[in-house]
C-alpha cells in the first residue's frame, strides 16, 4: 500500500504542476528553430561521437587515429559519410523491398523526437528580442515516459529490417536485437520508477528541479549503477553489442545494408547513445545544473547560457564510459546476458522500488529517522545480493566438479569432435576438456 500511495502523489503532484505553465507559449517561428537546432546539434554531434570515439580507441591500443582530414582529423567522420553516401545501393533479390527501405527510417525518426523533452537550460532570452523561452522545445507531465515510448519504436525498425533482407544472418541478428532491448527497457523503465517516486514528477524539468535535495543522489545510487548497465545493453553496444557479433552473424541486422540505409542505421545508433546519456544527466547528474559546489564560487553559473555547457559536459563523460567499455572488455556470451538482465537487474530494480516507496512514505508521514531507515535498507540489500551471488557460486563450483569427474573422450563418435558436458551447456567459463591419448598414426605404406 506505500507504495500504490506514493505513486498516487506522483500523480497528483504532476497534474498541478506549476513548473509546466512556462511551456506552449513560444511562437511557432521560435519552435521551428528550436527543432532545427535540436536536429543540428544531433548530427554535429554524432560526427563528433565518431572522430572521438576512434581517437580514443586508438589512444588505448597505441595508434594514431584518424589525422589527416581536417585539424586533428575532425574532417573524418564527414568523409567517411560522404563515402557512403557514393557508395552502390544494393537491393537483395529475396528482400521485401518496401519494409527494406522503410525500417531505416523507423530506427532513425524516434532517436531525434526523443530529444524534444530534453532540457538544455533554464529559461533564458532571446537574443535580439525580448521573449523569455526555456532552453526545451516542449515538456508534458509523463515527459520520461514519452522518451521511452518513442525509443522503443526504433526496436521496430531493427526487427524489420533483419526481417525484411531475406537473409538468416540478418533476421538472426534482428531476433537478437529485438529480445535484447525489449529485456534492458525493462530494467531502464524499473529504475527510472525510483526517480519518478522521489522526484514526485516525470516531467523533465521537474526532475531537474528535485535535484537540489542532498539525499536525491544517495538515495537512487543502485537506480543510477541499474541505469548504467541497461543503458548500454539497450543502445547495443560493446560488450553487449550481440546482435552485431560478426563473429557469429556476419554484421548482425544491418548485414545485407549498404549506402544511405546502412548510414541511417549508424546514426541512430550514435544518437540513441546520446538520448540515453542525457537522460541519465538529466535524471541523475542534476541535468544543466552547474557541478556541485561551483555555485557557491560563482553565483552566476546557473543563469544564462552557461548551463548548455554543464549539460554537454556531463553528457559527453557518459559517451565517453561508451567508448571506455568498447575498448576495455570482450564480448558476452547471448545467454549470460540475457540471464544477468532478467534475474540480476530486474529483481534488484524491484527491490529498490519497495525501499524507495517506503522512504518517500515515511518522509512524508515522519515518525522514523531517515538515517536508521536507510541503514536498515543497506543491510537488506547487502543480505539480498550476497545471497543472490552465493547461491550461484556454489551450484558453478558443483557443476565444475561434476566435470573433472567425467573426462571427455574425443574420439568417441569416430571423429575428434569435443562432445557437449553429460547434464547439457554450463554457464560461466568453458570446462577445461581432458582428452585420452591414442595411437599414434600410422604412416602411408608402412606396414602394420
Amino acid at each position: 500500500m506505500s507504495a500504490l500511495a506514493a505513486v498516487y502523489a506522483v500523480t497528483e503532484t504532476e497534474i498541478d504542476n506549476p513548473g509546466l505553465s512556462q511551456f506552449g507559449h513560444d511562437p511557432w517561428w521560435l519552435i521551428l528553430i528550436k527543432a532545427v537546432l535540436i536536429f543540428l546539434i544531433l548530427v554535429l554531434l554524432t560526427l563528433f561521437n565518431i572522430w572521438w570515439e576512434r581517437r580514443v580507441v586508438a589512444r588505448m591500443q597505441h595508434r594514431i587515429g584518424p589525422n589527416v582530414h581536417g585539424p586533428f582529423g575532425l574532417l573524418q567522420s564527414l568523409a567517411d559519410g560522404v563515402k557512403l553516401a557514393l557508395k552502390e545501393d544494393i537491393l537483395p533479390k529475396a528482400a521485401d523491398k518496401a519494409v527494406f527501405i522503410i525500417a531505416p527510417v523507423i530506427a532513425t525518426v524516434p532517436a531525434f523526437v526523443t530529444f524534444a523533452v530534453i532540457p538544455f537550460g533554464p529559461v533564458v532570452e532571446v537574443p535580439f528580442s525580448d521573449i523569455e523561452t526555456p532552453l526545451q522545445l516542449t515538456d508534458m507531465p509523463v515527459a520520461v515516459l514519452f522518451v521511452m515510448a518513442i525509443a522503443s519504436i526504433g526496436i521496430y525498425g531493427i526487427v524489420l529490417g533483419g526481417w525484411s533482407s531475406g537473409s538468416t544472418y540478418s533476421l538472426l541478428g534482428g531476433l537478437r536485437s529485438s529480445a535484447q532491448m525489449i529485456s534492458y527497457e525493462v530494467a531502464m523503465g524499473l529504475a527510472l520508477v525510483a526517480v519518478f517516486l522521489y522526484a514526485g514528477s516525470m516531467s523533465t524539468s521537474e526532475i531537474v528541479a528535485a535535484q537540489d535535495d542532498f539525499w536525491y543522489g544517495l538515495i537512487l545510487l543502485p537506480s543510477f549503477v541499474i541505469y548504467l548497465i541497461a543503458m548500454v545493453g539497450e543502445t547495443n553496444r560493446a560488450p553487449f553489442d550481440l546482435p552485431e557479433a560478426e563473429g557469429e552473424l556476419v554484421g548482425g541486422f544491418h548485414t545485407e545494408y549498404s549506402s544511405l540505409k546502412f548510414a541511417l542505421f549508424f546514426l541512430a545508433e550514435y544518437i540513441n547513445m546520446a538520448t540515453v546519456s542525457a537522460l541519465a544527466t538529466t535524471l541523475f547528474l542534476g541535468g544543466w545544473a552547474a557541478p556541485w559546489g561551483l555555485e557557491q564560487i560563482w553565483p552566476g553559473s546557473n543563469e544564462g547560457y552557461w548551463p548548455v555547457l554543464w549539460f554537454f559536459g556531463k553528457m559527453l563523460c557518459f559517451i565517453f564510459v561508451f567508448i571506455w567499455l568498447r575498448g576495455s572488455l570482450p564480448r558476452l556470451r547471448y545467454d549470460q546476458f540475457m540471464a544477468f538482465g532478467w534475474k540480476r537487474l530486474i529483481p534488484i530494480s524491484l527491490f529498490w522500488i519497495v525501499a524507495v516507496a517506503t522512504i518517500r512514505v515515511v518522509q512524508r508521514e515522519g515518525g522514523i529517522d531517515q538515517r536508521y531507515l536507510l541503514g536498515a535498507i543497506g543491510v537488506l540489500a547487502v543480505l539480498f545480493l550476497v545471497l543472490f551471488f552465493v547461491g550461484e557460486s556454489e551450484q558453478g563450483e558443483d557443476e565444475e566438479v561434476e566435470a573433472e569427474e567425467a573426462p571427455a573422450d574425443a574420439f568417441a563418435n569416430g571423429y575428434p569432435v569435443p562432445p557437449m558436458p553429460a547434464g547439457g551447456a554450463v554457464r560461466g567459463p568453458a570446462q577445461p576438456l581432458a582428452f585420452e591419448k591414442s595411437p599414434p598414426a600410422q604412416r602411408v605404406g608402412e606396414e602394420i
